[in-house]
């Protein structure tokens, strides 16, 4: 049951429970679907839901428009911005964050959409039973527009229900809540730290820092769609650009010092794996010396590595192709 006693402000006015963020860049073609997921919500309180569109040229615009005409009293603010802010939506989302003033916030581009109309009212229900947890999520079916993959499950049979922030850090980069199964606590983390605005990254530093603040549980039910397309967020994370590597490699090495180095060896291996792309990066694949040298440092950051991980290393960075080539012909010739 949702405690009530707090939904009124000093002026008196009726404050939503819920914060429902929607940033928008040119999702014309699925927004209206992520739109009616929202509005149709069954909650026994009140909730807001708030859009931000990153200066579409599509349609978008004006399906913002229609909606909030249709549900002035869901959909309490719609910020139309004439130019385009860019960095992944971040900026776009940040924009709208400042204006919410439900008591949780959920997340939700316009490109996906939820499948219960009972969400919001599920997830309120298990944060108000748990004061100490900070951000709950459930299962998202992921689907793919091109019809090359076939629809899956983020989350396996085995997820964990009760999770800490030792559950976000790990060698490699950790992902299993999508964003639109996220809802989290209001206002524990303004001011975020300056980091944060450098970080073409949302989800991975807000998640982490509100495990400062307590843990994560997990609702086992299939609640959202995440939306695989060409056009889509996840799918402009450049991991062959130098520039987006840079920024992946100073967001964990900030998360590292945010974390009082907790977990130091294994984002020291995280970020190990940045480096290694580095290597491989347009900027720098061509270019003799800084290949190998980033190459090099990855090895370095990963240490111990196994003697089949640096072979590889070398056999794919270090050692030039040509020689690689011509050993490869000479071995078959010995063989021969």
């Amino acid at each position: 049951m949702t405690d009530n006693s707090n939904l009124y402000s000093t002026r008196g006015e009726v404050l939503p429970v819920v914060s429902v963020l929607v940033v928008c860049y040119n999702h014309e073609q699925f927004l209206g679907q992520c739109l009616d997921s929202i509005v149709t919500q069954k909650t026994t309180f009140p909730f807001e839901v708030l859009i931000a569109d990153d200066a579409s040229n599509d349609s978008s615009p004006a399906i913002i428009q229609k909606y909030q005409a249709q549900y002035p009293h869901l959909i309490t603010t719609a910020l139309l911005h004439q130019e385009r802010f860019g960095d992944f939506g971040k900026s776009n989302c940040i924009s709208i964050e400042k204006k919410a003033k439900g008591k949780y916030i959920n997340i939700i581009e316009g490109d996906d959409y939820w499948t219960d109309e009972n969400k919001l009212q599920n997830q309120v229900d298990l944060l108000e039973n748990h004061p100490e947890t900070v951000i709950c999520f459930h299962n998202a079916q992921i689907t793919y527009e091109d019809g090359k993959s076939k629809p899956h499950l983020v989350n396996l049979p085995n997820q964990k229900e009760h999770l800490t922030a030792d559950d976000l850090i790990g060698e490699n980069e950790i992902w299993f809540m999508a964003t639109a199964s996220v809802m989290f606590r209001h206002g524990l983390l303004h001011p975020f730290p300056d980091w944060f605005y450098k970080s073409k990254s949302g989800d991975i530093p807000r998640y982490i820092l509100l495990t400062k603040k307590g843990d994560i549980r997990y609702i086992n039910k299939t609640m959202s769609v995440y939306r695989k397309h060409s056009a889509g967020i996840s799918n402009s994370d450049h991991k062959n650009d130098a520039d987006f590597l840079w920024n992946r490699i100073e967001m964990y090495q900030s998360i590292d010092q945010e974390l009082d180095f907790k977990y130091h060896r294994k984002i020291q291996k995280n970020i190990a794996r940045y480096f290694l792309m580095m290597a491989n990066s347009i900027q720098y694949s061509n270019h003799f010396f800084w290949s190998r040298f980033y190459a090099l440092k990855s090895l370095y950051l990963s240490r111990p590595n196994s003697s089949k991980h640096i072979r590889d290393v070398f056999s794919k960075y270090i050692i030039p192709h040509f020689i690689m080539k011509n050993y490869a012909y000479l071995k078959g010739k010995i063989s021969d």
